[in-house]
């Protein structure tokens, strides 16, 4: 049965474009509801972190640079269905291949550049939820 939570990371790029406004509204206009927010930065060993599934990957240390570049805006969404439902929301990896009205086709400007993280299971949204948000910061 699908969970009714996910994680989203609004990444460096998106933030210093100023996009967080725009990306929450497309949120919340999808049916989520915002259950924690906070606008943090990582550095890069949080960032290796929380990326560490990817550790062996050849994206690994690009990865973890980039996400470290600058401020982030962490969220944990609540929806029925909440993982697979958001995954449709935010569109392809490569904004060039995402559908319209999807969050990368609108904010993304490389496959790279994606503009926001979604989980992709309901563990790894408790996982990744549980990484950066406290039981008291959850409403």
């Amino acid at each position: 049965m699908a969970e009714n939570r996910t994680f989203t990371m609004i990444k460096p790029d998106a933030v210093a474009d100023n996009h967080i406004g725009g990306i929450t509204k497309m949120i919340e206009e999808g049916g989520f509801r915002i259950v924690a927010m906070k606008k943090t930065a990582l550095s890069e060993e949080r960032a290796g972190q929380f990326y560490a599934v990817h550790k062996e990957r050849p994206f690994y240390n690009d990865l973890v640079k980039y996400m470290s570049k600058g401020p982030i805006v962490a969220m944990i969404l609540e929806k029925d269905n909440a993982v697979e439902d958001f995954r449709t929301l935010i569109g392809a990896t490569n904004p060039e291949q995402a559908a319209e009205g999807t969050i990368r086709k609108a904010y993304a400007k490389s496959i790279e550049s994606n503009a926001v993280h979604g989980s992709d299971s309901d563990e790894n949204a408790q996982i990744e939820g549980d990484f950066f948000f406290a039981a008291d910061e959850r409403f």
